[in-house]
């Protein structure tokens, strides 16, 4: 056990923990790195440069003449995939903070990082990136020791892309990051903080033994869903799955049972022997908190089966992903799903497609209210569609989130704008360091849920970095918005809103549909009502075909005829006609603007 050091690397998206992780497995040479990020093994990570799943990998380093197995764990960098940084964090007992030495602390580097002390981590300092010619690794240093009070020696000048520094992180591993402590006589408890579905074998789940040890053929449970199994396969995590016969206290490694069925496997569980069981599960993780709930319905309802066994599949894969049964009108048997955020709506609807090849429509993203009516009842609405009548409504309370957004001093003026159009209010600003503010807001989670994010991002040059958690709900003045096609309400784009932005945005959804929706034979009505009110209309005109073209000169009257005679058939069509709405019209309301 004291040759063991568990270690995850965590940081900011974009600093560079991938490429660093990439060096540290050269170094050690545990793989031939042929292409970057060689634990971005999936598809979308590499298209889009970021690292979505954690990914654990065993090293292997001779320190002193001395040989220590390190378990790696690269974790990713943005909000919406915090959860995955929790569970790594769980498995270990020390971290590598990496920051960017071009552009200094940002705001999830500092949620991460208290994420770790919370656990008592061990924290090593690396400054990343030093090659680069915009560096500034004295400023950089001097935001580290603001933050964490450390000494200028403990902090490591590193360089992902030339190696530099390498070296020094390893032995500052060895030296600094404590053993794993646990009692390998005692009973079996094994922390599951990660699990992948594999069409071959089952459902296959990583590990971290607490305390004792485990033989391949044992005979094992999983405590908090007492179920049981043997352990047909056990063993460490390089590259690829190499079995063992044993594993000890302090391992990091897999265990392949034969498990068909996604829900016998809960991340957070503990592994024990049936014979001689655990008194108690390990402290698992804190439950997670959907940000932004969406409905995902087939497009072809036969396969809505398919689809409760693809996202029962994914959720495996991403224990963040959360999902219940619920039914539309318009469209049919679906589920509502719960995300940490909208890249990560985007990139579960990508991989669904992908990985399962599933067809989905996404309703517009939403949050969830609480609300009161006159008999003093409370109701938690998840989607539009299930608010009481308007006059039983006494009053909604919506959820508040306190954010707190770093960002350089210049762009302080259009990210307030931003903010307060958000119905934000700012609570403090403070310095950080230099050039750099650091302000609270409180703002409803609503209004942030659609392209707040993006927004950030452009008006602060890509500088400002956002981070955020849940502040209870507050009354507010909400008002249901329904879109109507030739008076027929279409139930995925009804929202609510707040009142004073409500005419603005039925407004907008109007003309966007009106791009969208294909002309017909008929007039389409596209109309945004709050009630019984219509507070906007657009319309779509309808293709007609010249019917006049033959009458050269002649009595007007029969031209007027023939007119008349096409107005009835496109009355009686129109009453028969229905609208297509088109999948893009669904994704453009997200990216109103």
């Amino acid at each position: 056990m004291n040759h063991i050091r568990n270690f995850c690397i965590i940081a900011h998206i974009d600093h560079g923990k991938s490429t660093l992780a990439d060096r540290l497995l050269e170094y050690t040479k545990t793989i031939q790195v042929t292409e970057g990020q060689m634990l971005d093994d999936m598809d979308l990570e590499r298209e889009r440069g970021i690292t979505i799943k954690s990914h654990a990998i065993q090293m292997e380093y001779t320190y002193k003449g001395e040989k220590y197995i390190l378990n790696l764990i690269d974790t990713p960098g943005h909000v919406d995939f915090s959860y995955e940084v929790s569970r790594s964090i769980a498995a270990c007992e020390g971290a590598l903070l990496v920051v960017d030495a071009t552009q200094g602390v940002q705001a999830q580097t500092i949620s991460n990082l208290y994420m770790a002390i919370d656990h008592n981590l061990e924290i090593i300092p690396v400054i990343n990136k030093i090659d680069m010619p915009s560096a500034m690794p004295d400023e950089v240093e001097d935001e580290i020791i603001d933050l964490i009070g450390c000494d200028r020696e403990d902090i490591i000048r590193a360089s992902g892309k030339t190696g530099e520094g390498v070296e020094e992180i390893l032995n500052a591993v060895v030296e600094k990051i404590p053993h794993p402590v646990g009692d390998e006589k005692a009973p079996l408890q094994a922390l599951i903080f990660d699990s992948v579905f594999n069409s071959f074998r089952g459902i296959i789940a990583y590990f971290k033994i607490v305390n004792g040890s485990i033989k391949s053929g044992d005979h094992v449970k999983f405590f908090n869903t007492g179920m049981e199994y043997d352990a047909d396969e056990i063993g460490v995590l390089k590259m690829d799955m190499i079995p063992r016969k044993e594993l000890k206290t302090g391992d990091v490694g897999y265990i392949i049972s034969g498990i068909k069925n996604s829900r016998e496997v809960k991340v957070g569980d503990t592994i024990t022997h049936v014979a001689t069981p655990c008194d108690k599960a390990i402290e698992g993780f804190q439950e997670v908190k959907p940000m932004v709930f969406a409905g995902v319905y087939p497009i072809d309802p036969t396969d809505y089966e398919n689809l409760r066994a693809s996202l029962e599949k994914l959720q495996l894969n991403d224990a963040s992903l959360t999902f219940m049964p619920e039914s539309s009108v318009a469209l049919g048997f679906g589920f509502r799903c719960g995300f940490l955020g909208l890249l990560h709506m985007e990139i579960i609807q990508e991989r669904l497609d992908r990985e399962f090849d599933m067809d989905v429509i996404t309703t517009v993203p939403n949050v969830s209210y609480m609300c009161y009516t006159k008999q003093g009842e409370v109701k938690e609405v998840h989607n539009p569609s299930g608010l009481p009548d308007q006059t039983m409504i006494d009053h909604i309370e919506e959820p508040y989130i306190r954010a707190s957004i770093i960002t350089a001093a210049d762009y302080i003026g259009p990210i307030m704008t931003l903010c307060l159009d958000k119905r934000g209010e700012l609570l403090d600003q403070q310095y950080v360091s230099g050039n750099r503010i650091e302000l609270h807001f409180m703002l409803p989670l609503g209004e942030i849920v659609i392209d707040f994010y993006d927004k950030l991002k452009s008006v602060s040059k890509g500088y400002a970095s956002f981070d955020y958690h849940i502040d209870g709900f507050r009354p507010s003045k909400l008002a249901k918005l329904d879109i109507l096609l030739n008076g027929e309400p279409v139930d995925a784009l009804s929202t609510l809103t707040h009142q004073d932005n409500a005419v603005t945005f039925g407004r907008r959804m109007c003309e966007k549909l009106k791009e969208l929706i294909p002309r017909q034979q008929f007039d389409i009505a596209i109309q945004a009502a709050i009630g019984a009110k219509i507070i906007a209309r657009e319309t779509v005109k309808q293709v007609r075909k010249d019917v006049t073209a033959k009458c050269y000169g002649g009595d007007v009257s029969r031209k007027r005829k023939l007119l008349e005679k096409q107005k009835r058939g496109k009355k009686r069509m129109k009453q028969i006609g229905n609208v297509e709405v088109p999948q893009k019209a669904f994704l453009a309301v997200l990216k109103l603007d």
